[in-house]
């Protein structure tokens, strides 16, 4: 009975054995696909700054330079300054029969013959005028005018802009030579439109009196070169003395 029973546990046990479960498989491991190397998006390229205005690129005392500051406060040295590069102008009306510098000479002929094309023909009635010359334009106006008012539209010699030879007064023969309403007129108007492109600023505009010293002369063009005429006009400061930061020059110094 004990066998039996032990056969039948046998059996039982074998039985049970033999319908335990497969041992579960691990998944196999899958590899994620490479993703390469990582690209770093390149930066756009920074542009350069603008070059600013070089205020120092040309002498403001040096009587030779195209920028000379000449004023009530800051005469030409020497005082008797002549320049050495004198030439007549060519092609254009000349009043006077006066010379100018050279560069001032070439571009007021360019400048003349451009409004001349736009229907505003003018011409030059005063250019370069020595200190000789001066003193006696001076002195004439005292006799006339009185000093105050002399001092007012008439630069004392050695002061005076036309000494450069970087200055030409113009005129379109409409009856307003050297006189205010000149800058309304058809000439006058292109030309101060058109100045800057020529290297020419309005030395003395209206409302700055104060500071350069001088009446309103719409007439009275001033060669400075087109890179500094060009930068005034862009920035609208309109005389020397504010932009290159000068003090005012209102009366003379005695």
């Amino acid at each position: 009975m004990f066998a039996l029973t032990t056969a039948l546990l046998v059996g039982v046990m074998a039985g049970v054995s033999g319908c335990a479960p497969e041992p579960v498989k691990a998944p196999p491991v899958t590899q994620a696909p490479d993703p390469g190397p990582t690209l770093t998006p390149t930066p756009s390229p920074t542009p350069p700054p603008e070059p600013s205005f070089d205020k120092a690129a040309h002498s403001l005392d040096d009587p030779m330079s195209i920028w000379v500051v000449s004023n009530k406060l800051r005469p030409l040295n020497p005082i008797e300054f002549e320049p050495n590069d004198l030439v007549m102008p060519e092609g254009v009306g000349n009043q006077n029969g006066q010379p100018l510098r050279e560069p001032a000479a070439r571009a007021v002929e360019a400048m003349l013959a451009a409004a001349a094309e736009a229907g505003v023909p003018a011409g030059i009635i005063s250019a370069y005028r020595g200190y000789e010359l001066q003193q006696s334009l001076y002195t004439s106006y005292i006799a006339r005018d009185g000093q105050a008012a002399a001092d007012s539209y008439s630069a004392r010699p050695g002061h005076s802009e036309h000494q450069t030879g970087l200055v030409v007064d113009l005129d379109d023969g409409s009856g307003c030579a050297l006189s205010e309403c000149f800058g309304a007129t058809g000439a006058g108007v292109w030309l101060a439109e058109h100045a800057a492109e020529f290297g020419f600023i309005v030395r003395y505009p209206p409302g700055k009196e104060g500071v350069t010293g001088f009446i309103p002369e719409p007439w009275h063009f001033r060669y400075v070169g087109p890179e500094l005429a060009i930068e005034m006009r862009d920035t609208g400061v309109v005389t020397l003395e504010e932009f290159f930061g000068l003090p005012p020059a209102p009366d003379y110094a005695q």
